[in-house]
């Protein structure tokens, strides 16, 4: 074999190592990172003054034209109809439900919505699956938490129970800013866009929270569930 015919074949043969590498990197190459679970917090953070952390929120809205999820809070638990009606023009994708009971802290439950279904049969369908979740507390837990979930499951089962207490929607900074004047809404965080669902982490302001996000008090007697 002559010296440029020993060089044709080893440069083939390098060519050939170098497409067979390339295949194996991108057939076997590690999967991309996913989002960590509950790494974008929607919500104020334990002991935060409220005051402040709503005048913050604004500055957080996406930038015109690109939708984002947003966790919108109302200043009191709403009806289904009532919250369909707040949440009007934007996509709700998940409903946090709690049952207000004076001075007894209650369970927040967070619900998503079923895909391609009308809000309202959606929202309400929730509902009914936050109840059984209550029931289902209610048959597990004893003392004074198994009074508190009978509570929630029988005030749950009412179709105008005033259960909803914050939406997870999807809109654009034009949507979410009609959405924060309406009556009712208390305020609208926007998450970072390209934000997923998998990296919420909720949790909404209560209504009785008004000067710092503490825990409220559970003192209060539970009506018999």
């Amino acid at each position: 074999m002559t010296p440029r015919r020993r060089l044709a074949v080893l440069g083939a043969c390098i060519v050939v190592a170098l497409l067979v590498a390339l295949y194996g990197a991108t057939q076997f190459a590690p999967p991309a990172p996913q989002p960590s679970p509950g790494s974008v917090r929607l919500g104020p953070e334990p002991g935060d003054d409220v005051a402040a952390y709503l005048a913050g929120l604004p500055a957080e809205l996406p930038p015109p034209g690109v939708e984002t999820l947003a966790l919108v809070q109302f200043g009191a638990e709403l009806t289904v109809p009532d919250a369909v009606a707040a949440a009007s023009g934007s996509v709700i994708d998940t409903a946090v439900l709690r049952v207000p009971l004076t001075r007894v802290q209650t369970a927040l439950r967070f619900e998503p919505l079923d895909p391609g279904v009308a809000p309202e049969t959606a929202l309400d369908t929730v509902r009914r699956r936050a109840q059984m979740q209550a029931d289902a507390d209610a048959a597990r837990l004893t003392g004074r938490p198994h009074d508190v979930a009978a509570a929630e499951a029988v005030a749950l089962a009412d179709p105008g129970c005033r259960c909803v207490l914050a939406l997870v929607v999807r809109s654009d900074r034009a949507g979410l800013q009609t959405l924060a004047a309406r009556p009712g809404v208390r305020a609208v965080e926007a998450a970072p866009p390209g934000t997923t669902d998998r990296e919420l982490a909720l949790a909404p302001l209560l209504p009785e929270q008004t000067v710092r996000a503490d825990p409220p008090p559970d003192d209060g007697p539970v009506p018999p569930g």
